[in-house]
């Protein structure tokens, strides 16, 4: 079944200039982006995205981070895409991640891992929906 995820390259990686790379193998493993943005996240809107960490101890340095530089959400569409992304990416801890994946790859800390990917078919819809508030089509406009 073709299904839609959220993928966002956070602010570590687009700033050492790895959003290209992390694009080229998220299509070479046969997935298609529909929708890509660039933008700054405020405190308030990464605090938003991320209300379901508030009160863990990496909770401020999470909101640091996304808010340090730009980010590359996306939106990600493919047959068991929501799996398939998160297989991809790998651990969220980079030292945990298998070989081969972008998180191993490229990470250096569990916060500071290159790439956020939803972790389900319910949170792909509200991750797409807080990045892209109009339905997105097929041909990836809004």
């Amino acid at each position: 079944m073709i299904e839609r995820t959220l993928v966002n390259i956070k602010p570590d990686a687009v700033g050492r200039r790895l959003t290209g790379e992390i694009i080229r193998r998220i299509e070479a493993a046969g997935y298609r982006i529909t929708a890509m943005r660039m933008l700054r996240l405020s405190p308030e809107r990464a605090a938003a995205f991320y209300a379901e960490h508030r009160g863990r101890p990496y909770f401020e340095r999470l909101i640091a981070l996304m808010t340090s530089g730009d980010c590359v959400p996306m939106v990600v569409e493919g047959e068991g895409v929501v799996r398939g992304i998160r297989a991809l990416i790998g651990d969220t801890d980079p030292a945990k991640a298998g070989e081969g994946t972008i998180r191993r790859d490229f990470g250096t800390t569990v916060t500071v891992n290159c790439v956020h990917a939803s972790d389900g078919p319910d949170s792909a819809l509200r991750e797409i929906a807080f990045f892209f508030d109009h339905e997105i089509d097929g041909a990836g406009s809004e």
